[in-house]
């Protein structure tokens, strides 16, 4: 199983944060890696998410549960996709007046071995880019 786990320290608050990375939707629009992105159920405790990855030159599709715990925490659970196992959070913590700390540690494994090598690596360097890309659309959004 590979684990990654990333943080940055923004000027936004939590919730600010929180916002961006629970909209699923825009994501297409904000990050090349995301060609597609649909919200397929949301209730009161989170999201199912559908998101089509370009990873590896090809498009991967997978599915996740998303437990929103606002504004400090998002869990995400594997649901459907070429993974044998995927867990994710994502938290937000605040930092004072200062703004605050946004990390991201991901679990998984590819439930091919031999599509898993190429996916793998595709895979783990766009988790290494995420918390950049999200700290990056925070500029742009709220300046």
């Amino acid at each position: 199983m590979t684990h990654i786990s990333r943080s940055a320290l923004v000027r936004y608050s939590p919730r600010q944060m929180f916002d961006l990375v629970n909209d699923v939707e825009a994501y297409p629009s904000r990050f090349r890696w995301c060609s597609a992105a649909q919200v397929l159920e949301r209730d009161e405790s989170g999201i199912t998410a559908r998101l089509d990855l370009r990873l590896a030159g090809l498009v991967q599709s997978f599915t996740t549960r998303n437990l929103n715990l606002p504004p400090d925490r998002i869990q995400m659970r594997f649901v459907d996709g070429p993974f044998k196992t995927l867990e994710g959070v994502w938290t937000f913590q605040a930092l004072g007046e200062a703004g605050s700390k946004v990390s991201l540690t991901l679990d998984f494994e590819f439930a091919s071995r031999l599509a898993g090598a190429a996916l793998r690596l595709g895979f783990q360097g766009l988790a290494d880019r995420m918390v950049d890309d999200f700290c990056r659309v925070a500029r742009d959004v709220y300046g």
